[in-house]
């Protein structure tokens, strides 16, 4: 499970989430366009919802449906009704790609490194949505950064989770005033359904043994279970933590990561060749390459603690 180096971290975990987990993105997505819409129609009011204020010139007068298109499938979206005169979202469903994908941009950011008035800001600015206070910002930060952490916390009960994935990915982030960078580790599984699942993420100053052993055994603790296969790079401190937090699953170097490293080693003008020459190996039937012997890194490793 590698990032594509095309992309950023806040890409590919969009991406993740989308094909992982599509009801978590249209919950979250349905969350942060009717918080927008609901805010915008406040402003027109010129006083929130219920509030009572002299400075008010409409008032709400319930919602109408109509369903949007994502990438991530159809979402019911509940769109404010005025008393007097009318409302549309123009910014959403006159733009609905720019939007759509401006929202699950900030959804996935959000879920990476939680949620941010910054941010939220940043993505009205983007929109083209005016006329929307700092409270107002500030509340949808915290519906949001609400719903991000219920997921992350979630109780792991969709198991057994046969298979899981282990990566870390490094993100820039602002702390302090200066620009440094963090390790977010992520673990993806596939549950009892044959689903693939995001199972949980973390953000660490540095990718260690120390940070894989606390995020394995926070998933333990949700309640992964199940395990037979974990595939990861070598990390020594990774593969450590998974021996002592998931006693009995074997674990697989991940591919990926070592073609990566293998071409490290190789020419620039013989990688594409190298490349190729390693893709046939794995693409064998089984382990046994030109004799009845495996060879010595063919097969999983069972790992004990």
């Amino acid at each position: 499970m590698a990032a594509d180096n095309s992309v950023t971290p806040g890409q590919w975990l969009a991406k993740q989430i989308e094909t992982g987990d599509p009801d978590l993105l249209r919950s979250m997505v349905k969350t942060m366009a009717e918080s927008l819409m609901s805010a915008e129609a406040d402003s027109l009011c010129g006083a929130g919802y219920g509030e009572r204020s002299e400075e008010r010139t409409n008032r709400r007068n319930g919602y109408r449906t109509r369903d949007w298109d994502t990438r991530a499938g159809s979402i019911e979206l509940a769109i404010p009704k005025l008393r007097s005169g009318s409302y549309f979202p123009d910014w959403l469903l006159e733009r609905r790609r720019r939007a759509e994908q401006a929202l699950i941009s900030v959804v996935a950011t959000s879920y990476l490194l939680g949620v941010s008035t910054r941010r939220v800001d940043k993505l009205i600015e983007q929109l083209g949505i005016k006329h929307i206070s700092k409270s107002q910002v500030s509340q949808m930060a915290k519906t949001l950064d609400a719903q991000v952490e219920a997921f992350r916390t979630r109780a792991l009960d969709a198991g057994p989770y046969t298979f899981v994935w282990l990566d870390a990915l490094t993100q820039k982030v602002r702390e302090g005033g200066r620009i440094i960078n963090v390790h977010v580790l992520v673990a993806t599984g596939v549950n009892a359904d044959g689903r693939r699942e995001i199972l949980g993420l973390q953000v660490t100053s540095a990718e260690d043994g120390a940070g894989w052993l606390a995020f394995l055994r926070d998933l333990v603790a949700r309640g992964l279970s199940g395990v037979q296969l974990v595939i990861s790079d070598c990390h020594a401190g990774l593969v450590a933590a998974i021996g002592a937090t998931l006693a009995g699953a074997c674990w697989q170097r991940c591919r990926s990561h070592y073609l990566r490293n293998l071409l490290t080693c190789v020419s620039k003008s013989a990688q594409p060749f190298v490349a190729t020459l390693v893709r046939t190996i794995f693409d064998q039937p089984d382990a046994v390459i030109g004799s009845d012997t495996p060879t010595q890194n063919s097969l999983p490793q069972t790992l004990t603690a």
